[in-house]
């Protein structure tokens, strides 16, 4: 058996009828040339009938809320399911099947995972590839972002003539060679212990920076989120939107104002969120703060979570989309430097406690105005090359995440090939027509294209604007 980390049962001891923690992701595929009419049957056929057991971690179930153990009654008609979407088979019906799927916990007394087949969509084009799904979740106190994308990677092939023979659920078999780097490493509770001692005084030392730093709208604290509509109770319900961009487009952005590819994509979606919430005469005066990710893994590994968070400012107060990214620039930056200061039990024990506040808030509800973010933003690093199955071309690929009290909108994007996939998660009661926000990123999108050209016209990096706030640590953004 193998304990469970601290983060780990954070997710269960967080899960309730109408806030499951399970992570899931839609992949699109079109069929082969010349495939046959049952190519979808004969793959969900091949799954069933497989005799190949279970591998780590889909073999895992809970003992007592404390253990992960070796399941030794897999049954995959529990966890395999294949459906055929209604006539016309849009993506919006797919999205619809999704959402809803994505909205129902899964059953802690087996392995929390479920595989769903969606056959009977349409054609991206009039005369194109006809195409089918695989949804995919899995709960996060299995895997975080980063381990749930290698699992993709690792269950499907590079190659449009490799045979997939094996589930997903077996791919440690296909495998074998990469066991050791794909398993958590054992270690010894004198050695954990040692580990946590040390990492009092430099946890001690950046709380201490962070106190020093008090007024800086580039440092983010706990209490500095107001209160939105994105921050209500909320239900069962989830809407589920997704869209593909071309990630060229961000990364031209990034190059024009000498900033990474992710300032441009939370500015993006700080500028998305704030026309949706203006639109509907709800924008805070105070700017919405983002909760970011960031992975910590540095080895092989596809079990487990490995992950912080950076508060960042979105300035989502200023009108102007030059200074609203200057401000997410220097807040990121200023989370990311100081994690480069901490190794990762550092990072975890400060992130235990600077984010203290939000755990109890989340597990009690007992100030429900008072969040200490007031969204998630994740980026995942996906594919850089095509993926297969059976000869099926996967086409897009959109991750599905967790929403809570609280938290009703989530946005987690992950790239393949030339695009970056959105997928945003929401209560479908608590927020509504959140596929109005595809539309705005789209908006956003170009508004920064046109900004960054005409800066970059005059040689102004965003670089330089944030040295020059940097200089005056009372100075205010001003709209």
């Amino acid at each position: 058996m193998r304990l469970l980390t601290a983060v780990d049962q954070l997710f269960l001891l967080l899960e309730s009828r109408k806030q499951p923690m399970h992570v899931g992701g839609l992949f699109v595929f079109e069929l082969p040339d010349n495939a046959d009419s049952d190519f979808v049957y004969q793959l969900v056929k091949q799954m069933q009938e497989s005799d190949v057991p279970p591998s780590f971690p889909f073999n895992q179930v809970l003992e007592h809320l404390a253990f992960w153990k070796k399941d030794k009654d897999f049954d995959v008609e529990h966890h395999l399911h294949h459906v055929a979407l209604p006539s016309p088979g849009r993506v919006r019906e797919l999205l619809m099947y999704v959402s809803r799927e994505h909205g129902r916990l899964l059953d802690r007394a087996m392995p929390l995972w479920e595989c769903h087949v969606i056959e009977g969509i349409q054609p991206e084009v009039e005369g194109g590839p006809e195409r089918f799904a695989w949804y995919f979740k899995i709960h996060h106190s299995l895997v975080d972002g980063i381990a749930a994308m290698r699992l993709v990677q690792k269950s499907l092939s590079q190659s449009p003539t490799e045979p997939v023979t094996l589930p997903v659920w077996s791919l440690m078999a296909r495998h074998r060679n990469q066991v050791n780097a794909i398993l958590p490493a054992e270690r010894s509770i004198r050695g954990i212990i040692k580990e946590q001692i040390s990492t009092i005084k430099p946890v001690f030392t950046e709380l201490l920076d962070n106190v020093k730093n008090y007024g800086d709208e580039g440092y983010v604290g706990t209490f500095d989120a107001p209160m939105s509509i994105l921050n209500k109770r909320i239900s069962a319900s989830r809407r589920i939107a997704a869209q593909s961009y071309d990630i060229q487009r961000f990364n031209d952005i990034a190059e024009r104002l000498k900033i990474s590819r992710n300032d441009v994509v939370l500015a993006v979606c700080a500028g998305a969120i704030r026309r949706y919430l203006i639109s509907m005469d709800a924008l805070p005066s105070k700017p919405l703060i983002a909760f970011v990710p960031m992975s910590l893994r540095t080895d092989n590994s596809i079990s487990g979570n490995q992950l912080s968070f950076v508060l960042a400012n979105l300035g989502t107060h200023l009108d102007n989309p030059l200074r609203r990214i200057e401000l997410i620039h220097r807040s990121m930056n200023n989370g990311k430097r100081r994690f480069r200061r901490m190794n990762q039990a550092q990072v975890i024990n400060y992130s235990i406690v600077s984010y203290a506040w939000q755990g109890i808030n989340l597990a009690t509800g007992l100030f429900p105005r008072k969040q200490a973010f007031n969204l998630i933003i994740s980026n995942v690093p996906g594919s850089e090359k095509p993926l297969y199955w059976n000869g099926a071309r996967l086409q897009s690929l959109y991750p599905a995440s967790i929403v809570f009290n609280g938290q009703a909108m989530n946005i987690t994007l992950a790239s393949y090939l030339d695009k970056i996939e959105f997928g945003i998660t929401a209560c479908s009661k608590a927020l509504p027509r959140v596929q109005d926000m595809l539309m705005l990123i789209e908006e956003e999108l170009q508004l920064l294209e046109t900004t960054s050209k005409e800066l970059a016209f005059k040689g102004i990096t965003v670089e330089d604007k944030a040295g020059n706030q940097g200089n005056d640590k009372t100075k205010k953004l001003a709209p």
